[in-house]
């Protein structure tokens, strides 16, 4: 079963490699914490605050070029957790109308479907990995 998400928190910490995104269950309390890189946590800040850039950056690039190309990403589904790494797929419908699965990493995937405003689903199992109630 999928369970829907939210985005609720970015912690970024200018001094660490490592970053990290909250997901948080809509109808619920859960929250899955992701660790991702200092530019994938930027290039998601960045968006949700606002900040305009001269040029695109590569999340924007990605986002316009699926559009330009006739696709349209539907969801973001973070799939699995194996030894504290995510994995993650999006769902894209491609310009002659059948969808398709492409692997991604979270961070990635999450840096376009806030620019693309499409939903985000965590995979039943991953909550219970996390919770320890799957050992």
């Amino acid at each position: 079963m999928m369970i829907p998400v939210t985005l609720s928190k970015i912690i970024i910490n200018e001094k660490d490699r490592e970053q990290v995104i909250l997901l948080r269950e809509q109808d619920g309390c859960r929250q899955i914490p992701i660790l991702i890189g200092f530019t994938e946590a930027t290039s998601i800040q960045m968006f949700i605050v606002g900040t305009k850039l001269p040029r695109p950056m590569t999340h924007d690039f990605f986002a316009d070029m699926i559009k330009t190309l006739g696709g349209e990403v539907a969801a973001l589904s973070i799939t699995d957790v194996v030894d504290g790494t995510f994995y993650a797929s999006l769902r894209v419908k491609n310009a002659q109308g059948a969808f398709v699965d492409v692997d991604c990493r979270p961070s990635d995937g999450v840096a376009l479907a806030v620019r693309l405003n499409v939903p985000i689903f965590v995979r039943e199992a991953v909550f219970v990995k996390i919770s320890g109630a799957g050992d």
